[in-house]
């Protein structure tokens, strides 16, 4: 049965979803001429795939895959330490050259974007799909990079073209043709519906895009929320996400992991990895001005097996040193002595406005306003002289040792190919180009 159009205007809005194809490793063969149409692998100080270059995931790399099995899989495969001050540089310019096209870009992740086009046909002369093929040519012109785009009328049907032709693909979906993309669209893939939704939705007889696009507005109500209304709505090109250019200033919680190699069963070590993660969520709930009401930590051991806890603090706070009896607390209920570890976590939750914060009879309320000048103090130096100038002892032996060592844990070119001038804390906004290798 051929689907029947979706009746619409062909371009009422026009918004752009860029997505860099295989990021990490396409960096790498940006800055390493010699690599480029070889396997890259990303990931070695951590013993997994974090990214596979195009040629690698063809010959069954998976990212998330242990190296030793990435491997087996490519035995030729080029693996990498990380060298994510490289990736963040590319990712600013790539943002810095979309807003050359259009003053609307919101940063999606370090390397995804959604741009509003609607209105710039004019500027740039020509249809929207051309302003993208312009903007997908400047990309791999300067970057070296290359990227997948998709345009239609809504956030979600422009990821979901982006999706469709990877990598280097270009899919424009106007009004008129929305229903022919949807209809091969299996409902699971599009964005924001979950597996458990897409499931849900295949029992209602509901398996593609343009199946759910057609239900009636009644039908989406009862049996969804309103997540996935709004999503709804976008499949029918009417848009409800607006391209938001602010960054973002609010967190419904915060964060912070470290993977260290090798994996250690030192009580002592493993626990200055959740002390530093604890700090470095902290540092970020200050700059917003929150503060957590629950901290969760968990330990991953060398065998991906993961354990963990969840504090309910007596008070919101962002200060470690306020939080740190708590959080040595649940270490101990959560650590296995002998056990390898790997990674640890910190998450802070339940994240309340700072000037919400109300002091209670129970409260000493001079030892908080004196932490909160403390702390303010260490914010101010570390703005100025580099990130952890002053930290917790308990995190001392995360100083005292790199973060990955041994024989796979390399260190990128880019922190010790230093410029003059150049020291570990500061650098220019440069990567290290290798023309040799």
């Amino acid at each position: 049965m051929t689907a029947e159009p979706i009746t619409i205007r062909s371009w009422p809005r026009a918004i752009m979803h860029i997505d860099a194809d295989a990021f990490f490793a396409s960096c790498e063969q940006a800055v390493k001429p010699a690599l480029k149409g070889r396997p890259v692998i990303t990931g070695k100080e951590r013993g997994i795939v974090a990214a596979a270059s195009y040629e690698a995931k063809r010959r069954g790399v998976e990212r998330g895959m242990r190296l030793f099995e990435a491997k087996k899989a490519c035995p030729d495969a080029v693996i990498l330490p990380s060298d994510y001050e490289t990736y963040s540089l590319f990712s600013m310019r790539m943002f810095q050259i979309l807003r050359r096209f259009s003053p609307a870009v919101e940063e999606y992740s370090i390397d995804e974007a959604f741009v509003d086009l609607t209105g710039l046909r004019r500027l740039h002369r020509g249809p929207y799909g051309e302003i993208a093929k312009k903007i997908q040519e400047t990309v791999e012109r300067e970057l070296g990079i290359t990227v997948s785009i998709g345009v239609s009328l809504t956030k979600v049907l422009a990821k979901a073209a982006s999706k469709h032709r990877k990598p280097h693909g270009l899919t424009v979906i106007p009004g008129r043709d929305i229903h022919l993309f949807l209809k091969d669209l299996p409902v699971g893939k599009v964005w924001g519906i979950g597996p458990n939704t897409a499931e849900l939705l295949g029992k209602l007889g509901v398996n593609t895009a343009l199946e759910l696009a057609r239900k009636p507005e009644a039908f989406v109500k009862r049996y969804l929320s309103k997540p996935y209304i709004e999503v709804w709505h976008e499949l029918n090109g009417r848009g409800v996400y607006v391209v938001n250019q602010e960054d973002k200033t609010s967190y419904q919680s915060i964060g912070k992991t470290r993977t260290f190699t090798p994996p250690s069963s030192d009580e002592t070590f493993v626990f200055a990895q959740v002390s530093r993660n604890l700090e470095n969520a902290c540092i970020k709930a200050r700059r917003y001005r929150l503060s957590a009401t629950r901290i969760i930590l968990f330990l991953k051991t060398q065998e991906f097996r993961t354990s963990g806890v969840e504090l309910k603090l007596t008070r919101p706070s962002a200060y470690p040193l306020e939080l740190l009896g708590s959080t040595r607390e649940g270490f101990a209920g959560i650590f296995t002595g002998g056990v390898l570890y790997r990674a640890t976590g910190v998450i802070l939750a339940g994240l309340v406005p700072e000037s919400s914060v109300q002091y209670t009879l129970f409260d000493d309320v001079t030892k908080i306003e004196k932490l909160s000048r403390i702390y303010g103090a260490m914010d101010g130096l570390s703005e100025k002289f580099g990130k952890h100038t002053i930290s917790l002892v308990s995190s001392l032996p995360v100083k005292l040792q790199r973060q990955h060592e041994g024989g796979r844990g390399d260190v990128p070119k880019r922190k010790t190919g230093l410029f003059k001038g150049e020291n570990k804390r500061q650098r220019l906004g440069v990567p290290v180009l290798d023309v040799k290798v």
